[in-house]
């Protein structure tokens, strides 16, 4: 099968440091993809220019064959680092707004996004009472709000309880089934070995085994 998504040669430097250091990935379409490595390692860094919020220093990423730019829109779902959310305003508003930004996400999928998440009894509370894994939820319900073909997650199952991991493990597989590609960064070893149909190392911003 052709690649969904294409790194090539990619290097990413910030003054002395490399953090990604001539890195050549593929990954395929419909499928969960798992980036591991410690702090450091480059997987945020990856994901980041993957989605075009960092510019590569030299190489290329191309997502269905069309070229990433810089801070130009993706069709895609992001959750990279803690999201960010008003506080005064309760989850539905929340959604709401970002939906208004794009026009085209209806009031009733805002509500489905919040079931899926497990969020419908508390959408109308606002987000500065939810606890962390309440907020981590609510990032996922953003990630998936418009439906997207492509996810990139880092780290997704931080501050959610052990019912929350099983429930977000259940829809990211079912995420999966229905075709959606996932890119999946994380440090849980169980996470990885329960959802990846791949998994890629990385190691001070090179790929180990290369």
């Amino acid at each position: 099968m052709d690649a969904y998504i294409e790194v090539k040669d990619a290097v990413k430097q910030f003054k002395e440091t490399t953090a990604l250091d001539h890195v050549n990935l593929s990954f395929e379409q419909g499928k969960i993809h798992g980036i591991i490595g410690r702090n450091g390692s480059g997987k945020t860094v990856l994901l980041k220019c993957i989605c075009g919020f960092m510019e590569l220093t030299e190489g290329s990423i191309t997502i269905d064959g069309k070229p990433v730019q810089h801070n130009k829109p993706q069709q895609m779902g992001i959750i990279i680092e803690s999201p960010g959310f008003i506080g005064s305003v309760s989850g539905y508003k929340n959604l709401s707004y970002l939906a208004g930004l794009s026009g085209n996400v209806s009031k009733e999928r805002i509500l489905e996004v919040l079931e899926i998440v497990g969020l419908a009894d508390v959408g109308k509370k606002p987000v500065r009472r939810y606890s962390m894994g309440m907020r981590q939820r609510l990032g996922i319900a953003q990630a998936i709000l418009e439906d997207p073909p492509l996810l990139l997650l880092d780290e997704p199952m931080n501050g959610l309880d052990n019912k929350g991991v099983v429930e977000m493990r259940e829809l990211l597989l079912k995420l999966r089934d229905e075709g959606k590609t996932i890119l999946l960064a994380s440090h849980g070893k169980e996470d990885i070995e329960i959802l990846c149909d791949d998994v890629h190392e990385l190691d001070h911003g090179r790929l180990v085994g290369e």
